[in-house]
This record gives structure tokens, sequence and C-alpha cells, in this order.
């Protein structure tokens, strides 16, 4: 019997070696069976027990040029990443098509603060591309590269599938409902969109989410000039910073619209540190509908998106760009306003 190899792991020579075989028909034993025959891919297969090897999965799926894998492209760094409920939610739809087509999941943020950096070093067959503008640099590189992809929350492109929700509609949706309450004073909790935006203006989901609200202050003969505007990362705790700083505005709001769940969490954990009741004394809304809305005190009116189903749309459609399959369009999601219990009129 051949004897275990002493210090590092036994290769394909070894196995070869033992077994009274080439290279080559240790290689053929695990992906061609049928170009050997049944007793010589028998005795190298023992062999291989024997020692304790197994072919590098690298390697085959290299020599394949498949990895079975779908890549995430995120604009964020993974601990930002993590700490947003949303992504959660949006890989859950992602992870139920990957579990269901019998495909990996790997996360793939920036790497030294360069989305682009890290593309080279995914070994994926197609990224879901979260966030990015369709004009970057990201963008080109995966074409560049012939890499299948599927863009999220962009703007439409014409050479790649891409799926977002009706982000105009959802705001102004919203902020009509507050305009009918009778609140004037509003404050916007914004997405923060980066340092170079106001010489660019406002693009992809927050860009078509100021339009929304827009909208709506146009049919009260009201502009964005009317409203307090906060710009922060997605975070609780920016929320609750930013909303300390817009009530210390003389007049104070009476409204806070966040544009997102999590903002809008950390609005009402600073208005009630303040001493100020929510409803009763400011109104607060959001935009996601992440589970926890349901249940928080007050149970937070906000916009509903379908995010699991926005992940498990993205990544059929990735599959299918992947396997040559006919090219999907693209694909907006709905919206609905959720009325729940942390808007009401205004104070009088």
């Amino acid at each position: 019997m051949p004897s275990r190899k002493v210090g590092g792991k036994p290769t394909s020579s070894d196995v070869a070696r033992a077994a009274g075989v080439s290279r080559s028909a240790v290689s053929f034993a695990f992906n061609s069976p049928q170009r050997i025959s049944v007793a010589t891919r028998d005795r190298i297969l023992a062999v291989a027990a024997e020692l304790g090897y197994t072919p590098n999965p690298v390697a085959r799926m290299l020599q394949a040029g498949t990895t079975n894998s779908i890549g995430v492209l995120l604009p964020q760094r993974l601990a930002r990443i993590l700490e947003n409920p949303y992504y959660a939610r949006f890989l859950m739809g992602v992870g139920q098509v990957c579990d269901q087509e019998g495909y990996t999941l790997l996360l793939t943020p920036p790497l030294q603060d360069s989305v682009l950096k890290a593309i080279p070093y995914a070994a994926v067959d197609g990224f879901v591309v979260c966030g990015l503008e369709t004009e970057g640099a990201e963008v080109l590189e995966l074409e560049r590269r012939g890499v299948p992809f599927v863009l999220i929350d962009s703007d439409r492109y014409e050479n790649a599938p891409s799926v977002e929700v009706d982000d105009r509609g959802g705001a102004r949706e919203v902020t009509r409902y507050l305009l009918e309450l009778g609140h004037r004073r509003l404050a916007v909790l914004s997405m923060g969109p980066g340092p170079d935006v106001r010489a660019r203006g406002y693009r992809g989901p927050l860009g078509r989410r100021m339009d929304g609200i827009a909208d709506a202050l146009a049919s009260a003969g009201m502009t964005m000039a009317d409203v307090a505007l906060a710009e922060v990362p997605v975070t609780r705790a920016d929320g609750y910073s930013a909303t300390r700083e817009l009530m210390r505005r003389d007049p104070r709001p009476t409204a806070i619209l966040a544009l997102s769940d999590v903002l809008a969490y950390g609005a009402v954990d600073a208005l009630q540190e303040m001493g100020l009741d929510v409803p009763a004394a400011v109104s607060v809304t959001g935009f996601d509908d992440l589970a926890e809305s349901a249940w928080f005190r007050p149970r937070l009116t906000t916009v509903r998106q379908p995010i699991v189903t926005k992940g498990r749309t993205a990544a059929d459609f990735l599959i299918s760009a992947m396997r040559g399959e006919d090219q999907h369009p693209h694909q907006v999601l709905g919206t609905s306003l959720i009325v729940r219990d942390s808007a009401v009129k205004p104070a009088s």
C-alpha cells in the first residue's frame, strides 16, 4: 500500500508515482474518467484516498473556465454594508437563487477603497453590481473583460440588464402624504451622495427620490429650497446626529422625511432623547420597509420596496446572462406607501 506523504499536502504527482501512472491519468480519473479504463480509474482513486489527496478546486475551476460562483460587487466597505439591514434582505434574495441553481455567493467590497481594483481578484462567473454609475470605470472594465453583469440601483444601461424600484414614485407618494396631513416645514434626511454631487447633480436612486420629493412639493406650490436637507451616510448613528442638527433650526421642522428606514430609526432616537414626542411633536417617515419598521416604536410609516424580490430578480437575470440566454430588459419594481403610527397632522 502507498505510504502517506509526510509534511505538506499530497499532490497529483504523488498519486501518479504511487499508482504507477502519469499525471495526465490522475487528472483524467477525476475530471474525464471516460478517457481511461475503469480498472485504472479505480486504482488511482484508491491510491488518492489512501494518500488523502483531493484535487485543488481552484485549479479545477481554472481548467473548466467556470467557478460556479456569483459575485456581488459592493459600493462600500464590508463593515459599512453589513451595518445596513437593507443588504441582508437584498442578499437573501440573491442567495435564494444561488441555492436553487447551485451557485456560491462571493461578496466583493472595494479593495483599497477602489471597486475597480477589486474586480480582477474576484473568481466569479458574473457580477451583481450594486449602486455604481453606468458611466464609471467599473462598468467599462466589466465590459472589457467580457464578464456578465447586472446593474442594481443604477441608471438604465443599454449593454446590460438592470433592476431598480420606482424610487421616484415612492418618494412622491410619501411626501404627498405628509403634505396632505398639513406639514409645510419639512426636513429631508438623505443618503450621502459624495463630495462632488453639487457639480454633477443627483444620480441613481437618490436622484430619483429627490425628483419624487420635488414633484410632490410642486403640487403644493413649494420647491426643494423650502425644505431643510441633511446628507449623511446610511447609519442609525448618522441619522441621530443629523436630526439633532436639524432640530436646532428656526423654525424647526414638523416632519422628517428620511430616505431610508435606518436613518429614520436614528431620527426617532434623537427626537425622543430631546424630549420630543414622535409623532405628536415631530412626524418621521422612512423608505425601505425593513422588518424592524413594523415593530419599531412608534411603528414606522415608510415606503415599501421589494428588497428580496430585487435581489432574486437580479440573480435570475445574471444566471441567464452567464448561460448566454436572451438578455432581460430594464426591470422596474413597484413601491407602496405603508401607513403606520409615526406620522400625524402637525400640532397647531
